[in-house]
């Protein structure tokens, strides 16, 4: 069991190493995988690391423990409030990279499949496989369910994430996906029922051992009457199994392939976040 000095001690640099932004109002960090935020019975998390050492964190939201990147944290239970509801009303924006075991993705796709939760509290798509429809409009590919075909059963919950595709290689694809509904495990369960699930997700791998492939890139959110963006770029425990497949450069050079949803040129690729 873990004590206490330990857990301070791992807060520090975890928090050293991992900060992005830090204010007045909130807390920015570069969440690695294999850590939650908060809620763990069995196990530590952020918020209990931080309370560890005195620090007390309010989650403004949440990434799964699989996934790695952009967490915020509000510094005082007065900000909480704001900044929550931002995520909650839809206008922070959101972006995400995956990889994909997989090829043949357009480049660019909706995915508005609606979401309920199964057995065992497993999210999954509000529809069976066979009513999943994908039309070609464009170079941009939609996934829809057939009308009347989604489960009238159980509580839906209307999704839609949108991605485009950054690269390929071998057997990989990238994408840089937009949460644009923000539910419970909506990328990876949006991209494992069209066929491309995140790679090394235990949800569709039983066998999956690491982390999933998937990372919170950006955020931007008002703070003080102005749009803040952060950024994260991933660690190299994202790329290691593109070695040898990823050219050199193109860490590098993500934010000009995928630029920010708002500095899009006319003619140029859609943004993300």
């Amino acid at each position: 069991m873990r004590t206490l000095a330990a857990e301070t001690g791992t807060w520090a640099s975890l928090r050293a190493r991992h900060l992005v932004h830090e204010d007045e109002t909130m807390l920015a960090l570069d969440k690695p995988a294999g850590i939650s935020v908060m809620g763990e019975r069995h196990d530590t998390d952020l918020v209990r690391l931080a309370a560890a050492l005195g620090e007390e964190l309010f989650p403004v939201h949440r990434i799964d423990k699989v996934t790695s990147g952009l967490i915020l944290f509000a510094r005082e239970l007065r900000f909480h409030g704001d900044l929550t509801r931002q995520f909650a009303r839809r206008t922070v924006d959101k972006c995400y990279l995956a990889l994909t075991r997989t090829r043949g993705l357009p480049a660019a796709g909706i995915i508005d499949l609606p979401l309920s939760v199964g057995r065992k509290n497993r999210v999954r798509i509000a529809a069976n496989r066979a009513d999943i429809l994908a039309e070609p409009a464009g170079d941009t590919l939609r996934w829809t369910v057939r009308s009347g075909a989604a489960f009238d059963h159980v509580r839906v919950y209307p999704s839609v994430t949108t991605f485009v595709r950054v690269w390929e290689g071998g057997e990989f694809t990238l994408l840089a996906a937009t949460p644009v509904s923000g539910r419970r495990h909506q990328i990876r369960v949006h991209l494992a029922w069209i066929g491309h699930p995140i790679d090394g997700d235990p949800l569709f791998d039983r066998t999956a051992t690491g982390r999933a492939l998937l990372h919170s890139w950006r955020l931007a959110l008002d703070v003080d009457g102005q749009r803040r963006r952060l950024e994260a770029p991933p660690g190299d425990d994202f790329w290691t199994p593109t070695a040898g497949l990823l050219p050199g450069s193109l860490t590098a050079e993500l934010p000009v392939l995928v630029p920010w949803g708002g500095d899009v040129a006319p003619g140029a690729q859609e943004g993300c976040g």
